[in-house]
């Protein structure tokens, strides 16, 4: 059953704790890493043969399975994947960043050129479950910065096939090209390259222990979006939300993964019982009960505050992935909320919205990183260089300080630079 405390009683910091397997996957994944950069493509075939048990005759997923699967893949899911697929074209477009140009002091040029990356790697978890949502959440934005080549990584199945909704969604989102490669070892094959993958400037994806320890370890031979933990939701809900919306949108995130975390903070003890009742009614429910209940038994909690301004701080100093705002005018506290990945306003915007149709991404920092990351977006594919033009009369005005500031540093060779141009 899910904990119920009152205020003061749970720490900030121990509101997402979880209990964790003891898994040192480090070791295990420099040698992947290893491995793969010193035998290229015979590496991904051997780890693919151990991990999904598939023999290939070939990495690169085809233009026939992609028209394939599409055929395979019911009609009106198509439509909702296109739908989808508009929705966060439409919202990711008003990201853009353009370069701009500063000329306001006579003989000075400033600016800024921003440039998208050449070449982006998605990572796409096979296994117990497919999401087609992040394939579009994360190839869409790219496309909308000028990534020259996307290029998608995700493990087949025993068969050797990959999920037909999973290429249904590349080929809505036009992705690239398609590898049938997963875990550690898809990461290096981003990274470094292969004969048949080539080398990304970019990695963005969720994976398990073994991805993530991948990206970490690739990160400054390549980029990376974030490093992300299981699935967060804190719902902020007043004394007249409904307790089975409550229970269902906690369980929206509880059926993830054992270690995803749900939690509930309210300004009413009534609410807070009732939710706990109708969690118990609705777990069994469910096609994935086991997880679910692993993971509201063992991470989730339900916290009563004195009003709805304490839980919004409450959710400030967790800074949780996911936040749902259930009350009558979430937009007067909108301004209160600092740290959330995103949010969810009002009693008709349940968390599950944003994973699938609305158009915000949902590829979110988790643990508390919301205290300084940002969910995927545009900015995630595009690097900013800056540039600097002057005339000689401009430097002339600005030599000497220059070179006085150089020279209290010790850099005399810096002041040197400035102040040469001066005696010719």
């Amino acid at each position: 059953m899910i904990k119920l405390l009152q205020f003061g009683a749970v720490a900030p910091e121990d509101v997402f704790a979880r209990v964790e397997p003891v898994v040192d996957v480090r070791a295990v994944v420099t040698d992947i890493i290893k491995t793969v950069r010193e035998q290229g493509d015979k590496a991904l075939y051997a780890y693919c043969e151990k991990f999904d048990k598939a023999k290939l005759d070939s990495l690169a997923v085809t233009p026939e399975e992609i028209e394939e699967a599409v055929s395979l893949v019911e009609p009106r899911f198509l439509e909702i994947l296109r739908r989808a697929a508009d929705n966060i074209r439409a919202f990711h477009s008003r990201q853009v960043r353009n370069s701009f140009v500063l000329n306001d002091t006579p003989g000075v040029v400033m600016g800024q050129k921003v440039t998208p990356v050449d070449r982006a790697g998605l990572y796409v978890p096979g296994g117990t479950a497919a999401y087609p949502s992040t394939v579009l959440m994360d190839s869409i934005p790219a496309k909308i910065a000028g990534v020259r080549e996307l290029v998608m990584v995700t493990p087949p199945n025993r068969e050797g096939k990959v999920n037909p909704v999973i290429l249904a969604a590349a080929s809505v989102a036009g992705v690239d090209k398609i590898y049938k490669v997963g875990g550690a070892q898809a990461i290096a094959a981003l990274a470094y390259g292969t004969e048949s993958i080539p080398r990304v400037d970019k990695i963005v994806g969720p994976g398990n222990a073994f991805v993530a320890e991948a990206k970490r370890q690739v990160y400054g031979q390549v980029s990376i979006d974030m490093i992300a933990g299981p699935s967060e939701i804190l719902i902020v809900a007043d004394g007249k939300s409904n307790p089975r919306h409550l229970a269902a949108d906690l369980l929206s995130q509880a059926e993830h993964d054992v270690l995803a975390s749900a939690v509930l903070v309210t300004d009413s003890a009534e609410l807070a019982r009732a939710v706990q009742a109708e969690l118990e009614v609705q777990i069994p429910q469910l096609e994935r009960a086991d997880i679910a209940r692993a993971s509201i038994d063992n991470n989730g909690k339900i916290i009563v505050a004195e009003n709805l301004m304490q839980a919004i701080e409450i959710s400030n100093q967790i800074a949780p992935e996911h936040l749902e705002l259930c009350m009558d005018n979430p937009f007067d506290y909108l301004d209160a909320v600092r740290h959330a990945g995103s949010i969810f306003m009002g009693r008709n915007c349940p968390e599950a919205l944003g994973d699938y149709l609305a158009g915000p991404n949902h590829t979110l920092p988790t643990s508390g990183m919301a205290r300084f990351a940002s969910p995927l977006s545009v900015d995630d594919f595009v690097k900013k260089t800056q540039f600097t033009y002057y005339t000689r009369e401009a430097l002339e005005k600005v030599a000497q300080d220059v070179a006085y500031f150089a020279t209290a540093e010790g850099l005399t060779a810096h002041a040197k630079s400035a102040v040469i141009r001066m005696e010719d």
